[in-house]
């Protein structure tokens, strides 16, 4: 009895058991979905569509594309674009597993459409993006089949330029940029590749656009890109081979596929903005009673004439003129009392502005300047001025019981102590020129420099002296060349045109009244020692650039792409001496008209901007160094140029982890590559024609 009640109850314990495992499982299925697993990283994939893909005679206004899972459109008013652009924008949702596409008017007749998505849909969990993914039919019996892709690059620093409009125009007129919409128009996507499908045959211009306006037309505020060439789609078979081997690696079977190639693929479009900005006259204004500002809209490409009309009488040298490099400010300082002194002052100014055909014309205004003080000001005057009188009513009156005292024979060392101390607090406190010189460790390409908190008006040079310390410790005194603006535009800061020897102590002497400011303000004495760095801290490049012909200029520039230095190239050699010692970056700029510094095309003179080249490897540079390296300019393709450590903008991955792995686990035949991945130049002969219609990689198979 007692061994069949053990039994039973043995039996009852693992029927509870079980039931227990049961309700568990169901309570932790009941949490959320289950985890694990492989990541997905497959793109979605369309199944069906209404109509079907490259329909033709297709009479309907709404699309709908089914995928095999759950999609998402992002970015779609940036992203999705539909060509040619109808007069209204469709309605685009995805829903589910669904993406429509409502037309909103009616569509063209005999006309192929295509919706490009470029890169804008991906699915719901991961966020996989289906790389350049169009959708095309027919409102006729004929589909459209050409293709012209290729890349667009920021003209001024070689970065990909994504989400930009790419547009061509049939009408070949220079004004059908500006005047028509786009006949066949597409997106670059985040590595700043385009593909326009489905192109009617015939002859074309390309523009890239930034369309702020949305409009599909340029003003000429946007960021643009043209080719002055014509071109025209065409589309040529080409056969490939690939064998297949049996396991004793003796051939099997010898399979011939035919490919397509469509071109021109390689199209090159650096996009640039003019800076066009219309030059006007914004404000005038009184800053204080010795300031005048003249503000203008944009750089003024010289400057202004002026003449005073009110007050009559002031002499011929009134002003000093700051400007910063820009050039779109002026501020005048007046140098004559009688202007200083004045409440009113009426200028008559003449300068250049923009006329109603954008041209440049010279106008006359008359401006006025009034003293303006606001009210804060005011007040803190009047208190100063009160407490002032207050302060010499009670030394009057000290002075007085000064003089009754003394009269009376009394002591009066306190009263004089006191009567002292009053008539400090009244004196006029001498104002003194703040100044700012070497100090400290100099680097070797620096010189000796005096900058002041007020524009300059005059050093002494008897007053300024350097000296350099003797191996025996003793100081000699250094000639010191006349001081000058260390630029143009600078009235603060003067500098000494010399060479300071390396590895050197020095030692400045200024004189008190050596420097003084426009205004007669003097300084006080100034003392500074300062040691010279040695050329063992530095590092010597030299680069030898070859492969093309003019004048051309480079840059070095540090880790985050800021220009450090720029050097002319001469002789085909750009030298940069005594260089610290860092990582840095080199860039080339093909001077073209010969100015000094990068310029901007324009779209109606046919002038495409100055071409940009970067050495495609950082240069590290060591204490002590003398480094030469050869360039040749068109040895990298120019889309591969600028190294990936100063890109600002850094593409997306081209293929998912999962893709690589199946084409290396599957063997799988290398895709057509319609953007040419090894750059758009791949066979290390750029020409710096930046179009071509063939590939010599293509022809060398």
């Amino acid at each position: 009895m007692q061994v069949e009640t053990m039994g039973s109850l043995r039996h009852i314990l693992v029927v509870a058991l079980l039931a227990l495992m049961v309700l568990v499982w169901v309570a932790c299925a009941n949490i959320g979905s289950p985890e694990g697993g492989p990541r997905d990283y497959t793109p979605p994939v369309m199944l069906r569509s209404t109509p079907l893909p490259g329909a033709v005679n297709f009479n309907g206004k709404k699309v709908e594309l089914h995928f095999d899972e759950i999609v998402n459109i992002k970015d779609q008013t940036t992203r999705v674009i539909v060509s040619p652009a109808p007069k209204e924008q469709p309605i685009i949702r995805a829903q589910g597993k669904k993406i429509t596409v409502e037309f909103q008017d009616d569509l063209e007749p005999n006309t192929t459409y295509v919706i490009d998505f470029t890169d804008a849909i991906e699915d719901n969990n991961e966020g996989n993006v289906i790389d350049g993914f169009s959708f095309a039919f027919s409102t006729g019996d004929h589909l459209d089949s050409l293709q012209v892709s290729g890349m667009v690059l920021r003209a001024n620093d070689l970065e990909t330029m994504k989400n930009v409009l790419v547009g061509l125009h049939s009408n070949l007129s220079d004004s059908a940029f500006s005047t028509l919409p786009f006949d066949r128009v597409s997106r670059t996507n985040s590595r700043g590749e385009f593909v326009l499908r489905n192109v009617p045959a015939g002859e074309y211009h390309i523009f890239a656009l930034r369309d702020v306006d949305n409009d599909y037309k340029m003003v000429r505020t946007e960021d643009i890109a043209f080719l002055d060439k014509v071109i025209v789609p065409s589309a040529s078979d080409f056969t490939s081979q690939d064998t297949i081997f049996t396991f004793d690696h003796r051939i099997d079977t010898i399979m011939t596929a035919v490919h397509t190639e469509f071109t021109p693929n390689d199209v090159l479009l650096s996009l640039f903005n003019e800076n066009f900005s219309s030059l006007y006259f914004k404000k005038s204004e009184r800053q204080g009673d010795n300031k005048l500002l003249a503000l203008f809209s944009t750089t003024l490409p010289e400057m202004p004439t002026t003449r005073v009309l009110e007050p009559k009488i002031y002499n011929d040298d009134w002003y000093r003129l700051e400007t910063r490099e820009a050039q779109d400010s002026l501020v005048y300082w007046l140098t004559d009392s009688t202007l200083i002194k004045a409440d009113t002052i009426r200028l008559e100014m003449t300068y250049q502005h923009t006329a109603d055909n954008d041209s440049l014309t010279l106008k006359t205004d008359t401006l006025t300047f009034a003293k303006r003080r606001n009210t804060s000001e005011q007040k803190q005057q009047e208190k100063v001025a009160k407490e002032r009188e207050k302060r010499e009513k009670e030394l009057s009156k000290l002075e007085e019981k000064l003089a009754k005292q003394v009269q009376e024979g009394k002591d009066v060392t306190d009263l004089e102590e006191e009567i002292k101390d009053l008539r400090d607090m009244l004196k006029e406190k001498p104002t003194l020129l703040t100044i700012e010189t070497n100090k400290g460790t100099t680097e070797i390409t620096d010189s000796v420099f005096i900058k002041s908190n007020s524009p300059i008006g005059r050093i002494d040079p008897r007053g300024v002296h350097l000296e350099i310390m003797n191996p025996d410790s003793t100081w000699q005194a250094v000639e010191l060349p006349t001081m000058v603006p260390s630029n143009q535009w600078d009235i603060y800061r003067y500098v000494a045109p010399m060479t300071l020897k390396q590895n050197s102590d020095y030692r400045l002497t200024i004189d008190s009244l050596a420097v003084t400011s426009i205004y007669g303000i003097a300084c006080d004495t100034v003392r500074s020692t300062f040691k010279v760095k040695g050329e063992e801290e530095y590092a010597n490049l030299h680069v030898n650039c070859l492969g093309f012909e003019g004048k051309a200029f480079a840059h070095l520039l540090d880790k985050q792409g800021r220009v450090v230095r720029t050097v002319d190239v001469l002789g085909k050699f750009a030298d940069f001496y005594d260089v610290l010692p860092e990582t840095y970056y080199i860039m080339m700029v093909l001077d073209a008209n010969g100015n000094g510094r990068w310029d901007t095309g324009n779209y109606s003179q046919h002038l495409q901007p100055e071409d940009v080249f970067y050495y495609h490897n950082p240069v590290k540079l060591k204490k002590f160094s003398d480094i030469t390296l050869t360039w040749n300019i068109y040895d990298t393709p120019v889309d591969k140029q600028k190294p990936e450590e100063i890109r600002k903008f850094h593409p997306e991955e081209r293929d998912t982890k999962l893709k690589k792995e199946e084409k290396k686990n599957n063997n799988e035949e290398e895709e057509d590559d319609e953007f040419n991945s090894n750059g758009l130049l791949n066979n290390n002969s750029y020409s710096g024609d930046k179009y071509r219609d063939t590939k010599a990689a293509r022809n060398a198979r």
